[in-house]
């Protein structure tokens, strides 16, 4: 036992992440830490079809409009700040002309819904139990994209709120996608302006109705980053200077768990020689016409190009191009 960390029991699920499952990630700006780190090592991802949110009701809302699929008209957006906007997206979707911002959304509509028939797995991300609610049409939002404080009223979602609206969202997944596996994560980033107190209340109840879901669904699963940073690392040196975002320390803390439990040891395996080469391509020379700058680079083509011949179904083609700039 180590003497400076408490130990956390982390239960790994029968059928983990392999390659080539696809997996869908959503939820909030931790979601992203995950789903970077699958892409960086090949998994076949799809992230966050409305971009970052935060609150269970918003992420229900946006999984269950890529079973429709939903089609967003121009009625469902609002001109603010120049931009064409929806209250159901982030930010990263509004444009200045509104066909664009249509086309954005309603391709990522039909990516999210022919991705979530196939995918072997959702991973949802909770952030927060406030959600923010548009006074003038009474709807909850999924981000305010900067408009006045006062266009809103926020509310901490009760427990029975949120537990219908994700378990009506599970359940049309399930029937949807039967094979689908789905796995929880409580976000450690803090909502600090919420109030620190506020904050616990929310994670509290978010991590209350997760586990409710977890014990009500099969094939549903609950992975520990919150624990991992708030109760094993404890310690504000494992934060951004904000105090509120975990660092890279805490992050690469929480992903090495996430891959020892929850990634088939297999995959494993090959993930870290996905990895090795993925530093061999961020290598810079200094010295790029020696011969031994040459040599370093036929080694790494020749290992890129045993792992294309032994996993065709990963695409390999930037590191093979790279490699042979001899």
């Amino acid at each position: 036992m180590d003497p400076f960390f408490l130990p956390i029991q982390i239960h790994a699920p029968a059928d983990r992440i392999r390659y080539p499952q696809k997996i869908m990630l959503t939820g909030s700006c931790f979601t992203e830490h995950i789903g970077h780190h699958l892409q960086d090592l090949k998994f076949d991802i799809l992230q966050n079809p409305n971009g970052i949110i935060f609150d269970p009701l918003s992420v229900a809302s946006g999984l269950i409009s890529y079973l429709e699929p939903r089609v967003y008209k121009p009625e469902d957006l609002f001109f603010f700040n120049e931009l064409w906007q929806s209250w159901n997206h982030h930010s990263i979707f509004s444009e200045t002309d509104q066909q664009q911002t249509i086309q954005k959304m309603n391709e990522s509509q039909q990516a999210a819904h022919a991705f979530l028939k196939q995918a072997n797995w959702l991973i949802i991300t909770l952030g927060s139990a406030f959600s923010y609610h548009l006074k003038e049409k009474n709807k909850p939002v999924a981000n305010c994209h900067r408009a006045p404080g006062d266009w809103f009223t926020k509310k901490l979602l009760t427990t029975e709120e949120m537990l219908a609206s994700l378990d009506e969202a599970i359940h049309r997944i399930m029937d949807f996608n039967p094979s689908v596996q789905i796995l929880f994560t409580i976000s450690p980033v803090r909502h600090i302006r919420d109030g620190v107190i506020e904050n616990n209340r929310s994670k509290a109840r978010l991590i209350e109705v997760v586990h409710l879901l977890v014990s009500k669904f099969n094939r549903t699963y609950y992975f520990p980053a919150y624990e991992l940073v708030i109760d094993v690392l404890r310690d504000y040196r494992f934060y951004d200077k904000d105090l509120v975002h975990p660092n890279y320390m805490a992050t690469n803390y929480v992903l090495e768990n996430f891959m020892e439990y929850y990634v088939q040891p297999e995959a494993r395996m090959l993930a870290e020689e996905i990895r090795k080469l993925q530093v061999s391509l961020k290598h810079r020379a200094l010295h790029p016409d020696t011969n031994a700058h040459r040599r370093f680079l036929r080694e790494q083509y020749v290992k890129t190009l045993e792992l294309s011949g032994k996993y065709p179904f990963l695409d390999f083609k930037n590191e093979l191009e790279h490699f042979t700039q001899v």
